[in-house]
């Protein structure tokens, strides 16, 4: 099994909208991929909480039954057409592959 987790730190204002509403959207955006492809085991995405102690904006935990699961969920197109928003609101991101 392969984790994958992902953390995006976000701009204050990107895309005429604040850092809020777009954490929002990222988050409606990525969970419409939660089952794109077979091989995904666990997908879940938080928006931080305020008054809770929190370095970036928006997670995404998700397990993999392999890596030919992640690579399928990479470079599926509805994965693939999400990513320039990502790219446009995000001030920085953070990822971490490994195996269980």
């Amino acid at each position: 099994m392969l984790k994958h987790i992902v953390f995006w730190k976000l701009k204050d204002h990107a895309e005429g909208a604040d850092r809020g509403t777009n954490a929002l959207k990222l988050k409606a955006l990525l969970d419409g991929c939660s089952s794109i492809v077979p091989g995904i085991v666990e997908f879940e995405v938080a928006v931080a909480q305020s008054g809770l102690e929190a370095t970036y904006d928006i997670v995404l935990y998700s397990a993999f039954d392999s890596r030919a699961a992640l690579d399928a969920y990479q470079n599926h197109p509805e994965h693939v057409k999400i990513k320039p928003f990502f790219a446009a609101v995000r001030e920085a991101r953070q990822c971490m592959d490994y195996e269980v």
